[in-house]
């Protein structure tokens, strides 16, 4: 897992993105490409709503935005949820995105030019430093989770508990009438948000924590 580097788009893309970068009319086409490309790694034909984006925002405790801890979001593709976040308060330099699409960490990179963009598999660990020492507060998922066996999915869940703060949150969202992994596994409590009828198709928002011993 790296930080992104622009080298490698084409210097028609550079324009677009450097002339508009907020320009989001293209957005609902380049996901349904990604997921043309990589239907399990996509994993969705279109991007989150921002009413999805605020309910998963919510989540975020107050002590972590007041405290400026970092904030990290796995799959943000085109940055939906990204500005729910910083509308919530967290600071963009409190931003780390790991994306797995080139094009996707284009788009952050020119969206969001104050937050850590990583392009790599958000299954994947950290590569150490990638939080600039600082404290890890919140970590928000928009994974295709279902995409992947069990076993991955509780060592995603699991591994990113043990780097959190106990009663932390990771936050994560499902088109599911089922939970991506039962809670006793991860030794964690769950909440549920109510289901979010703007997001086309309709979601909730499932949050794992643990507390101290």
């Amino acid at each position: 897992m790296t930080e992104f580097d622009r080298s490698d788009m084409t210097a028609s893309s550079k324009r677009r993105l450097a002339a508009d970068p907020l320009n989001r009319t293209g957005d609902d086409a380049r996901f349904f490409k990604g997921w043309l490309k990589r239907p399990f790694v996509t994993g969705a034909v279109s991007p989150s709503s921002r009413a999805l984006g605020r309910a998963m925002s919510r989540f975020v405790p107050d002590g972590v935005v007041e405290a400026g801890d970092v904030v990290l979001e796995l799959g943000p593709g085109t940055g939906v949820v990204t500005q729910t976040l910083i509308d919530r308060g967290v600071a963009e330099e409190n931003l780390v995105l790991v994306e797995y699409s080139a094009e996707f960490c284009a788009l952050l990179k020119a969206r969001f030019p104050r937050a850590t963009i990583l392009e790599g598999d958000a299954y994947a660990p950290l590569e150490p430093g990638a939080l600039g020492g600082r404290r890890l507060g919140t970590i928000v998922s928009s994974l295709p989770l279902f995409t992947k066996p069990d076993a991955m999915r509780e060592t995603l869940i699991g591994g990113a508990l043990d780097t959190l703060p106990p009663g932390h949150p990771f936050i994560q969202f499902s088109y599911a009438l089922t939970l991506p992994v039962k809670p006793e596994r991860l030794g964690a409590q769950v909440e549920l948000s109510p289901w979010v009828k703007l997001n086309l198709p309709p979601a909730r928002v499932i949050v794992y924590r643990r507390t101290a011993p």
